[in-house]
């Protein structure tokens, strides 16, 4: 779909003092070539304190850029979203597969925070899944909501427990794993989040639901909540989910590698969140019924797909 475009505010700081813009847009934002930028100039879409700005003008600490981003045509994604629980403080709704939670990576318009807000304009995110992750997303509706429940993530009270497929045979049944997990070398992005001895502290709790030819069925609970966390622990337990496009059996990428965190082809679900209601202080629990790759094949109703919550 084509966008509205967007305004890209930027209040400079000391690194910019005394550069060209055309210096600090191509340092900056690395994404595009300084003639790109040039370009952008001289069409009028950069702004330096609300006058056009020039390629060759000098730049001041504390000045305001603004580029002004045309419509673009954003990548496809599923447009709609079913929800799961609502009250005057709460909406916690089922996100699919391929759509991203928040901008970013091409995404402005189709994401899961701009569809829910058609539906309650001042929801606001407690956290968020990764593109081709789906499940349950919580939104707070009020601010002492919001407060309250982060207070909660961060005091890792707030129970998750995620359902997948991995690759191989585990020799295990249950398995506590505890690989730490930080920025490791990317060709294509610098870094990016794996298995690293110097990464910070992660935890999760596998559970194998049922064996398969081509993996296991897992259930995961993890009691931190670090990016990509659950990819990078099955992987460094020598079993990373089946169709995984980036971490390979250790939890880090192969060298050189140029496939990215929000690749498609695995299969993970957030199918459930226990946590402490912000107003009435009882335990409320929030499911999500998997996609059907992910249920047990001894519990599917004569191979039906599951009846689908209220969609929007």
């Amino acid at each position: 779909m084509l966008n509205d475009g967007y305004e890209y505010h930027e209040r400079l700081g000391p690194e910019a003092d005394g550069l060209l813009l055309i210096e600090h847009l191509e340092r900056r934002y690395s994404h595009s070539t300084a003639e790109e930028w040039r370009e952008r100039i001289e069409a009028g879409r950069v702004m330096l304190d609300s006058h056009r700005a020039r390629a060759d003008e000098r730049l001041r600490r504390g000045q305001t850029l603004v580029w002004r981003r045309p419509p673009w045509h954003e990548p496809d994604a599923p447009a709609s979203f079913a929800i799961l629980h609502e009250d005057e403080d709460l909406l916690a709704v089922a996100k699919p597969a391929g759509l991203p939670t928040l901008p970013g990576g091409g995404f402005l318009s189709t994401t899961l925070l701009n569809l829910v807000r058609t539906h309650a304009p001042n929801a606001a995110p407690l956290h968020r899944l990764g593109r081709f992750t789906s499940g349950v997303v919580l939104f707070a509706r009020a601010p002492r909501a919001r407060a309250k429940l982060t207070a909660e993530w961060v005091s890792r009270r707030v129970v998750k427990r995620y359902r997948a497929l991995a690759g191989g045979q585990p020799e295990f049944d249950t398995l506590e794993v505890s690989t730490r997990i930080g920025p490791v070398p990317h060709i294509v992005l610098g870094t990016v989040h794996a298995a690293s001895p110097a990464g910070k502290r992660a935890s999760s709790r596998v559970t194998v639901i049922e064996r398969r030819e081509e993996g296991f069925l897992c259930d995961v609970h993890i009691v931190t909540g670090r990016p990509h966390q659950i990819r990078i622990h099955l992987a460094s337990t020598g079993h990373p989910l089946v169709g995984e496009p980036l971490y390979a059996p250790g939890g880090r990428p192969p060298w050189g590698t140029r496939a990215l965190p929000g690749d498609p082809g695995y299969l993970l679900h957030a199918a459930e969140l226990t946590f402490r209601h912000p107003r009435t202080n009882r335990e409320i629990s929030i499911q999500c019924p998997p996609p059907v790759p992910l249920v047990p094949e001894a519990s599917r109703p004569g191979g039906r797909r599951q009846t689908d919550p209220r969609l929007h």
